[in-house]
């Protein structure tokens, strides 16, 4: 009863969508241009190298290999097996979804355990650093000198909440285990009769990428359309006209509107409130709260993936919204003890738009994402060495 329920409410929404899109045609076809634009000149060389070399790098065995040497850190930390440095690692470098995306990849080939994937999933899920410093501190707020207060609160906010997530579940037995079936070890540690050929491994990581990389710009343009019907229609003016009889505030729309895309959709969100007429250390609280939350269109992606394994998706949902509510919290303090100096009270600063990446520009990005991924993966090799041969040294003596 309940499921026909809701499948009656989906129905009636998708009605009402199709009605926007017959109704306003041409907002339509010009929001899912520029989505389009985005996801071909930024997403696609800016994620695809990293989608690609992880799924080789699961499929050879290394990140089985370093793993095992980042073990110990890993599993006095938060409690997870080693293995999960490499999402984490690769979330923190490229951004939404990666980090999900090689999570469900893990569970998916049972080289991680179910309760160590959701432990594994809340601290590695964030916004990449090219996004948080180009696009928001540069392109929208125009501000460089406010980099620290919108990065260190977000990966203040991941890092806490993977390291309170390490007492999930905290009555299961099985911890910091890989259950690796004998059938499917990874390449490295296979004979020669069960390796399975590189060129099979490479081709499977191209055709899973590019189906990935694919959906990932399905999802962008749905949102985009989305919000931009919402806001020609009636329905976000009844909606504040609600809300103010209910809560006696006076509230702006244009921020309300601001917000509620963010919601949505992130980097709109984070576009418009950069816009606003509002004090910039409001600004900068709302836009880490929605990089945090990072938006219904990177939770479809996320729970695309997740849908694959059994890693619960509503976890998922709540360590979002739990990450946007700290990010938000670790701006204010951060802003009042020790970066309040970079905010003048007063100052709103101007919005320059972004310059728009034209298709000369998609190689150089997608070198430097190639180069990202690359010197990622040597990082991960030599930090786990070192851990290696530290704990060597510490247990000979």
């Amino acid at each position: 009863m309940k499921n026909s329920f809701f499948n009656i409410i989906f129905v009636i929404l998708l009605i009402c969508i199709l009605i926007g899109i017959v109704v306003h045609p041409k907002l339509v076809l010009d929001s899912a241009h520029d989505s389009l634009l985005t996801w071909f000149n930024v997403v696609i060389p800016s994620l695809l190298p990293f989608f690609i070399i992880s799924e080789i790098l699961i499929g050879v065995g290394f990140v089985d290999f370093i793993g095992k040497l980042l073990q110990p850190i890993m599993k006095q930390v938060f409690r997870v097996p080693g293995v999960s440095a490499f999402p984490f690692a690769m979330s923190i470098i490229s951004g939404y979804p990666t980090g999900i995306k090689i999570v469900s990849n893990l569970r998916s080939k049972k080289l991680i355990s179910k309760l160590d994937a959701e432990r594994t999933m809340s601290f590695s899920s964030t916004s990449g650093p090219l996004f948080m410093i180009g696009t928001v501190s540069i392109g929208m707020l125009n501000n460089p000198a406010l980099v620290p207060l919108i990065l260190y609160p977000h990966y203040l906010g991941v890092l806490t909440i993977g390291f309170f997530y390490r007492f999930h579940n905290n009555n299961n037995n099985k911890l910091y285990h890989l259950s690796i079936p004998e059938n499917q070890e990874p390449v490295l540690n296979r004979n020669n009769e069960n390796t399975i050929p590189i060129g099979k491994i490479i081709s499977n990581s191209v055709k899973n990428s590019i189906n990935t990389i694919t959906l990932i710009g399905g999802f962008m343009i749905i949102y985009t359309v989305l919000v931009e019907i919402i806001f020609v229609s009636n329905f976000f003016n009844l909606l504040i006209d609600f809300i103010q009889k209910i809560i006696p505030i006076t509230l702006d729309k244009e921020l309300v509107k601001a917000f509620f895309a963010g919601i949505f959709e992130m980097t709109t969100g984070c576009k418009k409130i950069s816009a606003a007429n509002l004090k910039l250390i409001h600004k900068v609280t709302l836009i880490n709260f929605l990089i945090g939350w990072s938006g219904f269109s990177v939770h479809s992606q996320a729970l695309s993936f997740i849908s694959n394994t059994d890693i619960n998706g509503k976890l998922y949902i709540f360590i979002k919204l739990i990450h946007g509510s700290l990010s938000a919290v670790y701006t204010i303090l951060l802003y009042n003890f020790i970066y309040k100096d970079l905010i003048s009270p007063s100052f709103y600063p101007y919005y320059y738009p972004m310059d728009p990446i034209f298709i000369l520009e998609w190689p150089n990005l997608l070198l430097n994402s190639i180069k990202l991924a690359l010197l990622m993966t040597l990082y991960l090799l030599i930090s786990s060495l070192i851990v290696f041969f530290i704990q060597c040294f510490v247990s000979s003596e």
